[in-house]
């Protein structure tokens, strides 16, 4: 390639920090920048970066259409929520301008099993426009890829086991009471692990209508069945409260979390297929004590059984550095809404992005 990728920041909270560096240091070219915080807009993406003055100023999301129809960048990159009703409108705004987008979006990691429907309305017109809409991220490799990679090198497997932890002091006041911190266990049982409690045929109404809340792992089950070839017979999850032995002080919820208090939760997501193999799946995000500290843990089991262990992992850089090689694969892919474990295995990129772009269009 002649030229460099373009790219539009969609979002430039925490993660964009790192995903417009990586871009900019990978050899693309960040034209452009948008946001919802008046505290930002109008800000040089520099400033954001820490890199100095770029002469790209962070636009308004109110202006994004406008913004994505003059520029016609070759990819955006969209890093703002974590459920894929959140992000219909910037998806679908590139998907119709026919603009490729890779989000961080959780969801949107495999959100065919979750949310079908607003899924496929994506895909449908990401086809007729010819681009590509794709999820990626830490779980593209730790929960993917290397998970499958230990599959792949095991004779006979009966189950897959993982784990991931993170500290949801880190993630803010809502996250945090979302994870059910700071509740009686009463209190948790009521308000959290009761909306989990209900049957396969009421679950699939929430998901055939897009209210489902998948936790993280719904979605990197799913994942993990397509890519290993496995057909998905029940899946289910279920809320369970995590407690300490001690007071646990929590700043960001301003309280003294009581021993016997929930400190927050692990989502626990189990899938049964016909090819026998279950897939049991767990991501625990609570207040952290003095002792602990972000882990991924996995195993499957069979013969042999392997446990790969990775403890405290840098899950926002490994996050941004993911979804930043991938880029490439982003725009060589066919067009839809397209699940990585569709896409060629993630590398390292030693050179710049656009050596590895089959081709990019003439601007």
């Amino acid at each position: 390639m002649n030229r460099k990728i373009r790219i539009v920041q969609y979002g430039t909270g925490k993660m964009s920090i790192y995903t417009m560096r990586y871009a900019i240091e990978k050899g693309a070219e960040i034209v452009g920048a948008i946001d919802v915080n008046p505290d930002i807009i109008g800000k040089d993406v520099g400033e954001v970066i820490g890199l100095g003055k770029t002469g790209v100023l962070v636009s308004s999301a109110e202006n994004a259409k406008e913004l994505l129809t003059s520029l016609k960048p070759d990819a955006c990159i969209v890093t703002t929520m974590s459920l894929l009703n959140d992000l219909e409108n910037p998806l679908m705004m590139c998907a119709e301008l026919g603009i490729n987008a890779i989000t961080t979006c959780e969801e949107a990691f495999y959100s065919f099993n979750s949310n079908p429907v607003l899924t496929e309305k994506v895909n449908q017109l990401a086809k007729k426009n010819d681009c590509t809409i794709a999820g990626s991220g830490y779980q593209d490799i730790f929960w993917g890829s290397l998970v499958s990679d230990l599959a792949a090198s095991t004779h006979k497997i009966t189950k897959i086991k993982g784990s991931s932890w993170y500290n949801v002091e880190e993630y803010g006041i809502a996250l945090a009471k979302a994870h059910g911190a700071g509740l009686t266990i009463e209190e948790f049982n009521k308000e959290i692990a009761s909306a989990d409690a209900i049957s396969d045929e009421d679950r699939n109404t929430l998901i055939n209508s897009g209210s489902f809340l998948p936790s993280y792992m719904w979605n990197v089950n799913g994942w993990l069945c397509k890519k290993l070839g496995l057909t998905v017979k029940t899946q289910t999850q279920r809320c369970v409260p995590q407690t300490h032995t001690e007071d646990i002080d929590s700043s960001t919820l301003g309280m003294t979390i009581k021993s016997g208090m929930a400190t927050g939760m692990s989502a626990v997501v189990t899938t049964e297929t016909e090819e026998g193999i279950t897939l049991e799946t767990e991501c625990v995000g609570k207040v952290y004590s003095s002792e602990e500290f972000d882990i991924n843990e996995w195993t499957v089991m069979g013969e042999p059984e392997t446990t790969l262990v990775i403890k405290r992992p840098s899950t926002v850089e490994l996050t941004c550095a993911t979804v930043v090689n991938r880029i490439p694969d982003l725009i060589n892919a066919r067009s839809g809404f397209i699940a990585t474990c569709e896409m060629d295995e993630l590398k390292y990129r030693p050179k710049s992005l656009e050596k590895y772009v089959n081709e990019l269009p003439i601007i």
